[in-house]
């Protein structure tokens, strides 16, 4: 899990110091790394400002349809934000649909949806569910006596929100913020179609240029912040208190009165903005179809196939894999079942495109043998996504009564078959469940594919890729609807074990 991070920055401390000093503080890197820090700020200020009133409106309000809302609001976190690029530069993209319905009127040309403005809008759009969940969550488990007190005091419903439920909150809503940082500046897809230099795009571009030296020092420019990152949000856990009531979170309701009619066009315009309009996109290339003298990006049923075969080769790896490391972490209290259990999460941290490239320099340099080949790339899957499954089996375990293997081997039962016969049957629904994460996940994974694939494997992802950079973006409908399905599903198992 550790190694390919370890490579990076092998692979970093091989440049010469003055080359490395030229490069962090060439006037392009101090670009690059301005507009991560744009970026990720931007994302994460504007999805506390949608998340937390929608985390709000859907539990202490008197909204119509909260169920329905609280699904819909939740269900972009699961959908790939470089989905919802492309739906965006197809609708406001020059001579995009909805230039082309307004040029009758005369409208020529929409502001400009590339750059940096464009990728914040649309990653916070796909992100902003990290605060909205955590944000919910605080507010069903916090004591609502406070509230009720506060109320009775005469405070208005404003102040006794700033007052008694902000500051109750307010480690939860940063929680999500961090998250929400952490992915803004990991992500690859979006920057990449909107144009902006990041991190994650101009590592790519330099390693398509063979500029490898300048690749790894911001490689590690980028684990830095992304380190940086992962700190504040063990510090701010770590202080994080839960406030819980006999009532189960059942509080005094707030009426929205005259204010209802804008809380249901608030809602209804996130749910337009993330979920309508890429479906009406995607729809659109789908029916319009694709020209004939294009036939090298038409879609092929293989390229399903290829995201289904590897997808599921990595699920069932990391299944295997996260077994020990969660029977450890969850049968033993010791720091190396903790050690070993945290170590799992590196990958999951580190963006996609590091471990790419990190795994790229070690395969070209040492690993000849798998260097372009499938099981590369599978590793790189288990690197990235095991901790879904160290997670789910991990729960899985600690709900089993220890004195039902105590009783097993009583009867004469070794380890072995103690764990066949008794904990394996029981945990196998959260095996399954972590399994299934893991396959969802590594199907819209797109930096690492892209890096590792063997030539000529096309999967989903690389297949809309390829129709974006040739801007033939009628042909990734097929893949878009069904990444869009799969993602659809992973909701579906994160709501079920959430019981959201």
């Amino acid at each position: 899990m550790v190694f390919p991070l370890t490579w990076i920055f092998i692979r970093a401390f091989e440049v010469d110091p003055g080359r490395a000093s030229d490069i962090l503080l060439r006037p392009r890197s101090l670009e690059i790394a301005f507009n991560s820090i744009v970026l990720m700020a931007g994302v994460t200020v504007l999805s506390v400002l949608i998340g937390v009133p929608l985390a709000w409106l859907t539990v202490r309000t008197d909204l119509q349809f909260k169920r329905f809302w609280t699904i819909v609001i939740a269900l972009p976190l699961a959908i790939p934000s470089y989905l919802g690029a492309l739906a965006y530069i197809s609708a406001f993209g020059p001579r995009g649909e909805l230039q082309s319905l307004l040029a009758p009127l005369g409208v020529e040309r929409l502001p400009e949806i590339y750059g940096l403005h464009g990728a914040i809008l649309v990653i916070t759009l796909y992100t902003y569910p990290y605060v909205f969940l955590t944000t919910r969550a605080a507010l069903k488990t916090f004591d609502t006596t406070l509230v009720d007190a506060a109320r009775t005091l005469d405070h208005g419903y404003w102040e006794t929100f700033r007052r008694v439920t902000l500051p109750q909150v307010w480690p939860a809503i940063t929680a999500g913020a961090l998250l929400v940082a952490l992915y803004a500046v990991s992500d690859f897809g979006t920057p990449a179609f909107m144009q902006v230099d990041v991190f994650t795009r101009q590592i790519y571009v330099e390693y398509r240029g063979w500029n490898l030296d300048y690749a790894a020092m911001l490689s590690v420019q980028l684990i830095v912040v992304t380190v940086f990152i992962l700190a504040l949000e063990s510090k701010i856990r770590g202080r994080e208190k839960v406030y819980t009531d006999s009532s189960g979170g059942q509080g005094l309701t707030v009426e929205l009165g005259a204010w209802r009619l804008p809380a249901l066009a608030a809602c209804s315009l996130v749910f337009l903005a993330t979920l309508v309009l890429p479906v009406l996109i995607f729809t659109s290339w789908l029916v319009g179809g694709a020209t004939s003298d294009v036939a090298a990006y038409q879609f092929q049923w293989e390229y399903a196939f290829n995201s289904a075969a590897v997808s599921a080769a990595a699920a069932v790896v990391a299944a295997v894999a996260a077994l020990p490391v969660a029977y450890l972490a969850a049968r033993y209290d010791t720091r190396l079942g903790e050690l070993f259990e945290r170590a799992t999460y590196v990958g999951y941290a580190v963006p996609g495109i590091v471990i790419g490239l990190a795994l790229v320099f070690f395969g070209a340099n040492y690993a000849g043998v798998v260097y372009q080949m499938l099981p590369l790339l599978i590793f790189a899957y288990v690197v990235r996504f095991m901790p879904q499954s160290v997670g789910s089996t991990r729960t899985a375990i600690l709900q089993v009564n220890p004195k039902l293997t105590e009783a097993a081997r009583t009867l004469g039962k070794s380890n072995a078959e103690t764990f066949r016969q008794v904990t394996l049957p029981l945990i196998a629904p959260g095996i399954v469940a972590g399994a299934a994460l893991v396959f969802l996940t590594t199907m819209k994974e797109l930096p690492a594919t892209l890096l590792l694939r063997p030539t000529g494997f096309d999967t989903l992802v690389t297949h809309i890729w390829r129709a974006e950079q040739a801007a033939y973006m009628s042909h990734a409908a097929i893949p878009a609807f069904v990444i869009l399905l799969v993602s659809g599903l992973s909701m579906v198992i994160i709501l079920r074990q959430e019981n959201a």
